[in-house]
C-alpha cells in the first residue's frame, strides 16, 4: 500500500460542517418523555427555583435545584494523563486466515469467526479539547469482547516508541506536556529530553515525517508496537507483533493545510469518524502479524523486545489475520469513549506478554490509572464489561453491585464450597526461559515444611496452655462441616500427635481413627489446591 498525501479538510471528503448527526439521530420525534428527578419522581417545573416570595431567597427545600447543581459539579472525572483527546466506535473483527498453528486464542479459532469490538483513537500529548490535527502520535486502542474474556490491544499509529525503559516513560510525558511555570508547550523541554535519549531518534524521525500528522483516524495504520507472545494448543510459544493496515490508504496533512484545518475545525478527526460511520461508509483495517520463534529471538542481532526498533519485514514477513470494521457510533460519548478503559494486561488464553520492558511497565500502570480515574468497578461499565462470564473473588468498592458477579459465592480462596469459581489449569501458560532463569508460577508450598515448627511450639506449651489452646480451637471447629474438621485435624496430627488427639477428643470424635488423617497428602505438591479445586 503506497503512501499518499491529501491536503483536503475532512469536511471536503464527506463530513458535516455542523454538529448534528446526518441521519437526524438527535431530531427524531417521539412521544413526550416525562422529566424526572434522579430517583425517578416526576418534575413539574425545572425553570423556576422555589423561593420565599416572588423576590425572596431560594429555599433549601428546593431539592430538585440542589440535585441539579450537585450533579453538574460532578459531571467530569479526571482526564487521562496521556491520550486525553480521543474518538471511539464499535465494530466487528472477522478472521480471514488460519493462524491456529501459532495461537489457541478463540478469537482466531476459525476463518469467518466474528468478534464484537470497540476502538478508541486519540492524540497523545494534547488535553481534552486540543486540536485533532496536531503533529503528535495517535493512540490506536482496541478492545475485543471474546468468549474467553476481553482482549485489549493498546497501541499507536507507529510501530515504535520514544523510550525502551518504563522508568523513562513518565519523564518523557512530562517533557511533551506544558511547562510547569509558564504552562505553555515548550520546544526546549521536548528537544532537551530527546537529545539526551538517543533511543528516541527512530520515533522522532517518524513523528516529524509526513506520517506524523494523519489526515484522519481512518487514514492511518495501527500497531500493537510491543512484542507479545502467542501460545498454541500444543503449548508452543511464538513471539508476535500486531499490525493493522488501513484499507482507506495512508493520507497525511501537510503543515499549511493542517494549520488551516485547525483554525476552522479543532474536532476534525472526531467529526470525520462519526459522520463517516453515520453515513454507512464503514472504515476497515486488515490485521497482520509478524512471528518470531524462541530460537530466532535468542540469536537475533538486536534485542527483539526493544520497543524502539522494528522487526525487518524481509526476515519476518506479514501474515494476514483478519479484518476490522467500525460500523456503529457510541450513543453517549462520556459513557462509552471517555470512560472506555484499555489495559495491556487484558489478555486471553493464547495471547500473552513478553520480556519487553515497556510492556511490563504498562501491564500495571494502565490498570492503576483506571482505578484512580474511574473507580474500582470500572469494568462493570457497559463499554468495558466482558461478554464472557465473569467469576472471581474481587468484591465491593465504589459503585459495587452494578453486576451480579460473585452472587452467592464466598469471597475467599481456597474454599470447598460447591459451585464456587475454580482455577482452570488447562489454560496455564508454558514457562519460558530468560537466559538461565525460568519464568513460571512456582508452587509456593512445595519444599516447605509447614508442620515441624507448629508442632515444636505446641510442645513448648505447659499443660494448661495446651488445654486452653485445644479447647478454643475445638469450640470454633465444632461449627464447621465435617470435611473441614477432618482437613484441619490432619494438619494438627502432622504437627504433633498429641495436638491432634486433644482437639479430636474435645470434638467428641474417635481420636484413634482420626489419627489416620495424618496420612492424607497435604504436602507442598499442590494437593490442598487440587482438593479445593474439586467441588
Amino acid at each position: 500500500m503506497s503512501d499518499s498525501t491529501d491536503d483536503r479538510a475532512p469536511s471536503e471528503n464527506g463530513a458535516h460542517e455542523n454538529g448534528a448527526p446526518r441521519n437526524g439521530a438527535q431530531r427524531k420525534k417521539s412521544e413526550q418523555t416525562p422529566l424526572t428527578t434522579a430517583d425517578g419522581a416526576p418534575i413539574a417545573d425545572n425553570q423556576n427555583a422555589l423561593t420565599a416570595g416572588e423576590r425572596g431567597p431560594v429555599l433549601m427545600q428546593d431539592v430538585q435545584l440542589q440535585e441539579q447543581i450537585q450533579r453538574f459539579n460532578r459531571e467530569r472525572i479526571p482526564e487521562r494523563v496521556v491520550h486525553a483527546n480521543g474518538s471511539g466506535a464499535y465494530g466487528t473483527f472477522t478472521v480471514t486466515n488460519d493462524i491456529t498453528e501459532y495461537t489457541r486464542a478463540s478469537i482466531f479459532s476459525e476463518v469467518g469467526r466474528e468478534t464484537e469490538m470497540f476502538a478508541r483513537f486519540s492524540t497523545v500529548a494534547g488535553e481534552r479539547g486540543a486540536a485533532d490535527a496536531e503533529r503528535d502520535p495517535r493512540g490506536f486502542a482496541l478492545k475485543f469482547y471474546t468468549d474467553e474474556g476481553n482482549w485489549d490491544l493498546v497501541g499507536n499509529n507507529t510501530p515504535i516508541f520514544f523510550v525502551r525503559d518504563p522508568y523513562k516513560f513518565q519523564m518523557f510525558i512530562h517533557s511533551q506536556k506544558r511547562h510547569p511555570q509558564t504552562h505553555l508547550r515548550d520546544d526546549e523541554m521536548q528537544w532537551d529530553f530527546w537529545s539526551l535519549c538517543p533511543e528516541s531518534l527512530h520515533q522522532v524521525t517518524w513523528l516529524f515525517g509526513d506520517r506524523g500528522r494523519p489526515r484522519t483516524y481512518r487514514h492511518m495504520n495501527g500497531y500493537g508496537s510491543h512484542t507479545y507472545s502467542l501460545v498454541n494448543a500444543d503449548g508452543e510459544r511464538t513471539w508476535v507483533k500486531f499490525h493493522l493496515k488501513t484499507d482507506q490508504g495512508i493520507e497525511n496533512l501537510m503543515d499549511d493545510a493542517a494549520a488551516e484545518l485547525i483554525a476552522e475545525d479543532r474536532e476534525s478527526h472526531q467529526r470525520d469518524l462519526f459522520y463517516t460511520i453515520e453515513d454507512g461508509d464503514y472504515p476497515t483495517w486488515t490485521m497482520y502479524i509478524q512471528v518470531m520463534s524462541h530460537e530466532e529471538a535468542e540469536h537475533f542481532e538486536w534485542n527483539p523486545f526493544d520497543l524502539t526498533k522494528v522487526w525487518p519485514h524481509g526476515d519476518f514477513p506479514l501474515i494476514e489475520v483478519g479484518k476490522m470494521e467500525l460500523n456503529r457510533n457510541p450513543d453517549n460519548y462520556f459513557h462509552e469513549v471517555e470512560q472506555a478503559a484499555f489495559n495491556p494486561s487484558s489478555l486471553v488464553p493464547g495471547i500473552g506478554a513478553s520480556p519487553d520492558k515497556m510492556l511490563q511497565g504498562r501491564l500495571m500502570s494502565y490498570q492503576d490509572t483506571h482505578l484512580y480515574r474511574i473507580g474500582a468497578n470500572y469494568r462493570d461499565l457497559k463499554v468495558n464489561r466482558p461478554k464472557a462470564e465473569v467469576n472471581n473473588y474481587m468484591r465491593d468498592g465504589q459503585f459495587g453491585g452494578m453486576s451480579e458477579e460473585g452472587t452467592g459465592h464466598p469471597n475467599y480462596f481456597p474454599n470447598s464450597v460447591d459451585g464456587a469459581p475454580r482455577p482452570q489449569p488447562e489454560y496455564k501458560e508454558p514457562a519460558w526461559d530468560i537466559g538461565d532463569v525460568e519464568v513460571d508460577r512456582f508452587n509456593s508450598r512445595e519444599g516447605h515444611d509447614d508442620y515441624t515448627q507448629a508442632g515444636a511450639l505446641f510442645r513448648l506449651m505447659d499443660e494448661g496452655e495446651k488445654d486452653r489452646l485445644t479447647t478454643r480451637i475445638a469450640g470454633k471447629l465444632d461449627h464447621c462441616r465435617s470435611e473441614i474438621v477432618e482437613r484441619q485435624l490432619a494438619q494438627f496430627y502432622k504437627a504433633d500427635d498429641d495436638y491432634g488427639r486433644r482437639v479430636s477428643e474435645k470434638l467428641e470424635r474417635d481420636a484413634d481413627e482420626d489419627a489416620q488423617l495424618a496420612e492424607r497428602d497435604l504436602g507442598g505438591d499442590g494437593a490442598v489446591e487440587r482438593a479445593a479445586a474439586t467441588p
